[in-house]
């Protein structure tokens, strides 16, 4: 014979195995109830006949009866006894016990067949007996005469049907309630099993695991962060990739994300104080892209895209691209050169011509000379010319400051061009198309580099003079291809990283002027000979 299959599917399993266990405890607990209860009604059954002997005992014509040993007394007094009290039998005995009362008259003038001694000495018992009459409660009695000699006993009997049939009306309320408990527990498993049904979507419990384990090389495969909050804002569980872009704890589950990340633009677009799609936020010196999704439980599923290689490399097309169109301006330039170059030479003013040609071509190489001159690190020299061509191009005039100066010592060179390459775009994008000028400023003290970014723009009003370094925060248009606000939100970061700072205030030219001062950022005298 096939035994039948357990079944796959979880409600299933927890219905029937909510069943079996419902109707186990019920059954147990039925029993264990009834085991006392059936033990209660023997010991009331055997004091309800200790009583009846009691009350027998009593009676004097009886104990004179067994005295005498008057039979025909004994017997007419114990049967009124036991039809008004309805005990099964009433027997008295004299003191060798013999009985001079029984139910069966034919057993008058027998012995008893259960122990007569113990109630012959003076003692009053109670016992469940197996005897003529089957099994009984009895209880049994000296019978004294008025001068209170022991005569004989008096045992009364319950039979053991009565007490059955207590029982038995006593068990159908019993099972009333069991059976009424094992409905409701049904009745809540079932419930429970259909709930159980929809949350699961009614799949088999070797798919969870399946899906559990899939569910774990997905998360921590892909090469997007991804974190999962509760509906109180704590992380519940967080992938590789999150963990490293945000930073986190190892001891981060089960903490809010304000516990984990410090105030800014991230954490309030983590936990949905700033709503919206794509939003950009940094985290130290990482551009990242935040899509926040609520689920239906109330909690939210964040997802983190990396853009900071995207970010730098659309910030070199930029360049590039300003680059590009300097250079067509120049060809341009170029172009009206010659033109001017080949009609002094066909005037045959040659002189004149010499004097163009050497003006002409030596102008770029002295702005490029003069910066190289008083900034050694060739990285930084690079980005000034060219930032200083491009500028010129959009009619905004760069200069060093007269006293600008910095060694080749710096120690993170690529943090410094990107503090100063956004400083002197933001300086640019405030002045084009209109014109004017920014002033750059390079200073070394010891191991210290102070830098500043002045512009002749319109400035900053003072009650936003900290709003401009938060993330997403703009006064221009973004373009198309990437989102404005940042620049000043990643240089702060890289600043504060290296335990600098960068303050915001209005310059010598009437504009913005960006003071930043990065401790240790130069090697000093002795780690340069050494």
């Amino acid at each position: 014979m096939k035994l039948p299959r357990w079944p796959r599917r979880v409600f299933a399993q927890l219905l029937l195995s909510q069943t079996v266990v419902t109707v186990g405890v019920t059954a147990v607990t039925a029993g264990l109830f009834l085991a006392p209860v059936s033990s209660e009604l023997d010991h009331d059954a055997m004091q309800r006949a200790l009583s009846i002997a009691q009350a027998t005992a009593t009676d004097e014509s009886i104990a004179r009866a067994a005295d005498i040993r008057d039979v025909v007394t004994a017997q007419r007094n114990a049967e009124q006894i036991r039809l008004a009290t309805g005990a099964s039998f009433v027997v008295v005995t004299d003191l060798d016990g013999i009985r001079l009362s029984h139910t069966d008259p034919g057993r008058i003038g027998h012995r008893v067949s259960t122990d007569p001694e113990p109630a012959l000495n003076g003692r009053s018992v109670t016992a469940i007996q197996e005897g003529t009459l089957g099994r009984t409660a009895r209880g049994k009695v000296p019978l004294r005469a008025a001068d209170g000699r022991i005569v004989g006993e008096v045992s009364v009997g319950i039979s053991d049907d009565s007490i059955r049939r207590r029982l038995l009306k006593m068990l159908t309320g019993i099972l009333l309630c069991a059976g009424a408990g094992l409905a409701a527990g049904t009745v809540a498993t079932l419930a429970l099993a259909r709930r159980l049904k929809r949350r699961t979507h009614n799949i088999a419990l070797a798919d969870i695991s399946a899906l559990l384990v899939e569910r774990e090389a997905m998360l921590h495969g892909i090469r997007e962060g991804m974190v999962a909050l509760d509906e109180r804002g704590r992380i519940r569980l967080a992938n590789d990739e999150a963990i490293r872009l945000l930073g986190l704890p190892e001891d981060r589950t089960g903490r809010p994300i304000d516990e984990v990340l410090p105030p800014g633009r991230l954490a309030d677009v983590l936990t949905g104080r700033i709503t919206g799609a794509d939003l950009p936020a940094v985290r130290d010196d990482r551009v990242l892209v935040v899509n926040r999704m609520t689920t239906a439980e109330g909690g939210a599923v964040v997802t983190l895209r990396d853009r900071t290689e995207l970010e730098s490399l659309v910030r070199e097309l930029d360049t590039t691209r300003s680059l590009t169109e300097a250079l067509r301006a120049q060809d341009h330039e170029h172009a009206n050169r010659m033109h001017t170059l080949l009609g002094l030479l066909e005037l045959g003013r040659h002189e004149q011509a010499v004097a163009f040609i050497s003006e002409q071509s030596g102008s770029h190489a002295v702005v490029a000379a003069g910066i190289a001159e008083r900034v050694r690190d060739p990285h930084v020299a690079a980005l000034l010319a060219g930032k200083t061509a491009v500028a010129g191009e959009r009619g905004v005039r760069l200069a060093l400051a007269p006293a600008a100066h910095l060694p080749d010592t710096v120690v993170d060179t690529r943090a410094l061009v990107t503090v100063l390459g956004n400083l002197i775009d933001n300086a640019v994008d405030a002045l084009a198309p209109g014109g004017g000028g920014v002033e750059v400023s390079l200073a070394a003290a010891g191991s210290t580099l102070l830098l500043q970014v002045a512009d002749s723009g319109p400035g900053v009003p003072e009650e936003l003079r900290e709003q401009v370094f938060e993330e997403g925060w703009t006064s221009k248009d973004a373009p198309a291809h990437r989102p404005r606000g940042l620049g000043l939100a990643m240089v702060r970061r890289l600043v504060e990283r290296t335990g600098g700072r960068i303050v915001l205030d209005t310059g010598p030219l009437g504009g913005a002027r960006f003071t930043v001062e990065l401790p240790e950022a130069l090697l000093t005298a002795q780690l340069v000979e050494a």
